[in-house]
């Protein structure tokens, strides 16, 4: 029927906050194809959910590592990579990053620097995996050596979102780079936020009684 087609993804979100969910984060320049890339790998299957007050958009995934049914958040930037930089909210419990550059744009490489001193600013654990992509417009570059992935011990992958080339393992090996690092990790950060959002809610129920005491006492002021 018509109107079942027209029916928007529902999501079950308690299935999605499960402990089996993992988060991979999209970072590079604009246009470097990190959306290209996601829709590729996900094809048919995908349903983004645009969330503009975040200025992203999120792609849910389910995938199986190891006999078990994962639930994965792709997340990209949605044009705010523009300013240089993200929200920290957007590196909030990532599990795993995926950073991309186009062979053919120098300066999409060249920036790749400022976009991991910020990654691991906020995530200084994740696996970060360095992406090449849009390699079938010169097969050549594959041949060449970029010292980036070196100098920080990266995975290189040459991918093209155009014909699909390491498309499907480069995504397939970054969940399970997430999924061990989140089931293995004792990043301090973690630890932190975690003790932040506990000290939150602290204070919001400290403060709760007080404000409804305030409310109580107040009298009317006089006519």
């Amino acid at each position: 029927m018509a109107s079942d087609r027209a029916k928007p993804c529902e999501l079950d979100q308690e299935k999605y906050d499960a402990d089996d969910n993992v988060k991979i984060i999209c970072l590079g320049d604009s246009a470097v194809g990190k959306s290209k890339l996601m829709e590729r790998f996900l094809m048919d299957g995908f349903r983004p959910q645009q969330l503009s007050t975040y200025a992203l958009t999120l792609y849910k995934h389910t995938a199986t590592v190891d006999g078990k049914t994962i639930l994965v958040d792709f997340w990209d930037t949605a044009g705010q990579e523009r300013f240089q930089s993200m929200h920290a909210s957007y590196y909030y419990k990532a599990h795993a990053c995926i950073m991309v550059f186009d062979v053919q744009r120098k300066v999409t490489y060249k920036n790749l620097s400022t976009w991991y001193t910020e990654l691991r600013e906020f995530r200084p654990e994740i696996p970060c995996i360095l992406v090449a992509n849009k390699i079938d417009a010169d097969i050549k570059m594959t041949q060449k050596s970029f010292s980036f992935a070196r100098k920080f011990s990266l995975p290189l992958y040459f991918v093209s979102a155009a014909d699909g080339t390491n498309v499907v393992k480069l995504f397939n090996d970054a969940i399970r780079l997430a999924v061990s690092y989140k089931h293995n990790s004792q990043d301090f950060m973690d630890e932190v936020l975690q003790e932040l959002e506990n000290f939150d809610l602290e204070q919001k129920e400290e403060d709760a009684p007080d404000q409804e005491q305030r409310g109580s006492t107040e009298s009317p002021s006089p006519s």
